[in-house]
């Protein structure tokens, strides 16, 4: 509908905000908001990288579910995506897609593969949610293990995303790939 694919990433940090929003209560929110009202009718989708909030502690947790309530209240066809790159233990895993599909209600979230399955199947439980998984990222450490082969020549990050697509499918499952290995995917 809106002839887009842009996520806009909201990954405020605090102290590069402009001054003048430091009036406010929650200058964070204030800043998110603002950008919010000026890109909504570009965009498609909102991506909040929860490490710019957690680090504020309960302040800057109750910044990231601020905003999040405000996308889904005032512009509800958003996609938001929590980009919190979880992965652990079933338990532990089930928990955080309690905390981030339940309580914050965002559609996505970034998570991380490399524990197996058992790691990520508990995020499959939340019909009309999706799962990013960490397959290919750009940083310059994807060449410690992403990049590496096995005895049958497929790079890590090929076997992720083989094993992966039978715990999820096509209505609840993405990749994340870093524009910057376009390359790799060619061969």
């Amino acid at each position: 509908r809106s002839k887009s694919f842009l996520c806009i990433g909201l990954d405020t940090d605090i102290t590069k905000i402009p001054k003048f929003l430091l009036q406010f209560s929650d200058p964070v929110f204030e800043f998110n908001k603002q950008i919010i009202d000026s890109t909504h009718d570009l965009c498609i989708a909102y991506k909040l990288n929860t490490a710019f909030y957690e680090c504020n502690g309960a302040s800057g947790w109750k910044s990231l579910e601020k905003t999040i309530t405000y996308i889904k209240e005032t512009y509800p066809d958003l996609f938001v995506i929590a980009d919190a790159k979880r992965g652990d233990i079933g338990n532990t895993s089930k928990m955080y897609a309690k905390a981030f599909f339940e309580k914050l209600n965002a559609d996505a979230l970034t998570v991380a593969p490399y524990m197996g399955s058992d790691s990520i199947l508990p995020f499959f439980d939340y019909s009309g949610k999706w799962l990013i998984l960490l397959a290919l990222t750009s940083n310059i450490g994807a060449n410690d293990f992403q990049l590496s082969t096995n005895n049958h020549n497929n790079k890590l990050f090929e076997d992720v995303i083989i094993k992966s697509k039978k715990w999820g499918n096509r209505d609840n499952l993405m990749f994340v790939i870093g524009a910057t290995k376009a390359e790799i995917l060619q061969t």
